[in-house]
């Protein structure tokens, strides 16, 4: 799949919390961007030899980055507030000037503030326009802001933390200090927001990750490299099996690639001139190789791989379409700013596939993935509110490879597709991966925040690259068209989704164990070994607690993991074959008999219903 799955290594993440999405008015916006600059006029007023850099409005609020040469704390942040509260309340007015590149320059030299320069040589439009508050601050700006501070609510504002920020974003760069605010219309929005935040936490993936223990990062291994526990490769299994066995009804074909490749490969796609940024670098033989970029480099993307099996030998019409389905590891390198949890990694698995048909059999293949896909989010339960991205290239930009013909023959496929299927749709411009246009399905979750988990891309481009044929009925050389699909898109980010959006308590077919039972006390633990065996026998993931702790205790540990199914296992159940059922969807349901509960659990896990 192309760099834009995950996203563009110039994109900020601003926040390690991801909260949810609002609807952003324009009055809202205004309001946290003039906030911005409120709170960079009283830092400068708390701490004069702060240097401002950039401030903007962000979703779900705002943030300013300082250079300055005293640490921000906790109790700073509330010194900061009451001075943001005082500005507020002076009622200043926010005005807009114009003034020449010439005198925009000498008014940052007389405060000597360098960071402005800096920010001046980038703007190219003129003339160059400066907000002030009142007659006492101003910064370069474009704007929007609210047209006077009595339009902001203090209490309806508030600065939340401060983190490390590297000027321009670059590592090499001076490190400065990034205070974070929201702000919003009045105290109600923000008592929700809050509100959110803290459910947020709490249903944070790296924080559940660590408890259920399901996967970990170490620094010596690397930022940005999870390490899947046995839970969690459990968890990743179960969901490549699910896939695996929906790819094997629908005709795709099993491959496996290397994990490194030529850099040549990647000329030839294009992805080397477009997103050698992302690649992690070049490894090359000698000193020339090195030089003329002949090296080899950790793989970013399978599709030039796929690409490379269905070349190895000449196809006929006859065999296609043909699907070639990969969970292939791909490696990119991200700044470590970026990271967040699994969410943003450097290394992590595609359910990559690439389909390879001729132009006829082009839209009733791209409707079959769809329904593949729509299949996938309705099983993982995140079909209740989602919407799909017709992602389309910009016109006007230069970093998209191929013909306008080519271009306009795959967009017009995909607007077919979702027409033909009466989907809700928008379109994304300049949303396209550089070498075709999607169709990506975007999913809300508990949290109401936005993912983009499918992608189904339509390429005209690559199979034109590497000079892709087929033999037609009448015995002449076809250019086939490429189909790139992920339903799950990255599993590492899946699995992170699906944390939060489960708060941890995954659903019975997904769980890494679905059962745990529970003697109370020795003389029944060879029973539920016996039980816990036949489980097993079935295909169902099932454990006993042997540490011998009391009932309360064991309970308490299976719901502190959210194993779904306690079985308790006494005299009584012993003596009648039977288990005290427990569960975490359904609370008590009483004693039952094994080969009734067996049967019962096995029917849920097959309908991927709770039990």
């Amino acid at each position: 799949m192309s760099s834009s799955e995950q996203s563009s290594p110039l994109e900020q993440i601003e926040k390690k919390i991801y909260l949810p999405r609002t609807s952003e008015s324009e009055n809202l916006k205004k309001i946290r961007h003039t906030t911005s600059h409120v709170m960079a006029m009283a830092v400068q007023k708390l701490f004069p030899k702060a240097q401002v850099t950039i401030g903007p409005w962000i979703e779900n609020g705002f943030y300013y980055d300082f250079d300055s040469p005293e640490a921000f704390t906790d109790k700073d942040l509330k010194a900061i507030k009451k001075e943001i509260d005082k500005i507020i309340n002076r009622k200043l007015p926010v005005v807009r000037e114009e003034v020449s590149r010439e005198e925009a320059e000498r008014r940052i030299k007389e405060i000597n503030e360098p960071y402005k320069l800096e920010i001046l040589a980038d703007i190219k439009e003129e003339p160059i326009t400066i907000y002030h508050l009142g007659n006492e601050w101003w910064d370069l700006c474009a704007g929007p802001h609210v047209e006077n501070t009595k339009e902001l609510n203090p209490k309806a504002i508030d600065l939340e933390s401060v983190a490390g920020a590297y000027w321009r974003g670059d590592e090499t760069k001076a490190q400065l200090q990034r205070i974070y605010g929201t702000a919003w219309e009045n105290p109600e929005q923000l008592t929700e927001y809050k509100r959110r935040k803290e459910e947020a936490l709490r249903r944070d993936h790296r924080k559940l990750g660590k408890e259920l223990g399901l996967f970990i990062f170490s620094d010596l291994v690397g930022p940005g490299l999870p390490l899947w526990t046995p839970k969690g490769t459990l968890l990743r299994s179960i969901l490549e099996d699910f896939l695996k066995q929906e790819q094997i009804k629908r005709g795709y074909q099993p491959v496996i690639t290397p994990h490194i490749g030529r850099v040549d490969l990647f000329k030839t796609s294009g992805h080397w001139q477009k997103y050698k940024e992302d690649l992690f670098p070049m490894m090359a033989e000698n000193e020339e190789a090195a030089n003329h970029e002949q090296g080899f480099v950790l793989k970013a993307m399978n599709c030039p791989f796929h690409i490379q099996i269905y070349k190895s030998e000449l196809r006929s019409y006859r065999e296609l379409p043909i699907r070639l389905a990969e969970f292939g590891t791909v490696y990119r390198f991200e700044q470590s700013g970026e990271l967040g949890g699994l969410t943003r990694v450097r290394g992590f698995t595609q359910d990559d596939a690439h389909i390879f048909v001729t132009p006829d059999q082009l839209d009733s293949e791209f409707l079959n993935v769809v329904d593949l896909i729509l299949s996938v989010i309705k099983t993982l339960k995140l079909d209740q509110n989602f919407k799909a991205r017709l992602s389309f290239r910009d016109p006007a930009s230069d970093k998209y490879i191929g013909s306008d013909e080519a271009w306009d023959k795959a967009e017009s496929a995909i607007r077919r597709a979702v027409e033909t299927l009466g989907m809700d749709h928008f379109e994304g411009i300049g949303e396209a991966a550089f070498y075709g246009p999607k169709l990506d399905f975007i999913v809300r979750d508990a949290l109401e925040r936005e993912w983009q988990l499918g992608t189904v891309q339509v390429d005209y481009n690559l199979p034109e690259r590497f000079d892709l044929e087929y033999v037609a009925e009448d015995g002449s050389r076809k250019r086939p068209v490429m189909i790139h699909r992920a339903p799950f898109g990255s599993l590492e980010r899946l699995i992170g989704i699906l944390i939060e959006e489960y708060a941890g308590d995954f659903p019975l077919w997904l769980a890494p164990v679905q059962a745990r039972l529970l003697p109370v006390s020795e003389v029944q633990l060879d029973f539920a070994k016996e039980v816990a065996a036949k489980m097993r026998a079935i295909n169902i993931r099932a454990e006993v607690d042997t540490s011998g702790d009391r009932l309360g205790k064991l309970i308490r540990n299976a719901e502190k993991e959210k194993i779904p199914i306690m079985a308790v296992i006494g005299a009584k159940e012993v003596e009648t074959n039977s288990l005290s059922i427990r569960t975490r969807a359904n609370g008590e349901l009483g004693t039952i008999p094994v080969d009734e509960v067996l049967d019962k659990i096995k029917e849920s896990i097959k309908n991927f219903e709770n039990f």
